[in-house]
């Protein structure tokens, strides 16, 4: 799944966005669109986490909702773009280091179904959001006495 990638990326990072987004949904149940898409009346830690809709609505809260562009330089690695794909599917990858050949972009780290990959597709589908969250520069900082370096949420090992 897309967000097994995300889940796992920000696990290598010490940041369990399962526990996160469970317990974000727990005290404002009402912003997350469980009612509304799936019918559910309380979160469920087993699944939450593992839906984009849940995961756009955690990011917006938590981390930096970005504004959508068409300009490739606007996408820092370590972003998290959300897409719908064709039939009305949501989708979610984090942009990486690479930039794909004609230099215009970043490529995406994303699991459209086979896997894990890393394409050039940030803009082949509709995107619906762009987020910046964890050690890129918003929740999940490191304390200030710790060393800063950028560490991205994917580190290209599988888990």
């Amino acid at each position: 799944m897309c967000t097994d990638v995300v889940i796992r990326s920000y696990r290598t990072l010490g940041i369990d966005l399962q526990k996160a987004v469970h317990e974000d949904m727990a005290r404002h149940f009402t912003a997350y669109p469980l009612k509304r898409i799936w019918g559910l009346d309380r979160p469920d830690p087993n699944i939450d986490h593992r839906r984009v809709p849940n995961l756009r609505v955690f990011f917006a809260r938590n981390g930096e909702q970005l504004p959508i562009s068409e300009c490739g330089d606007t996408y820092r690695a370590g972003d998290l773009v959300t897409w719908m794909l064709p039939g009305n599917l949501p989708h979610i990858g984090i942009v990486s280091l690479n930039v794909s050949p004609d230099g215009k972009r970043r490529l995406i780290v994303h699991n459209i179904g086979a896997g894990p990959k890393l394409e050039d597709v940030l803009f082949q589908y509709r995107i619906t959001g762009h987020y910046r969250y964890g050690s890129n520069g918003t929740a999940g900082q490191p304390e200030a006495s710790q060393p800063q370096t950028e560490t991205l949420p994917y580190t290209g090992e599988p888990s």
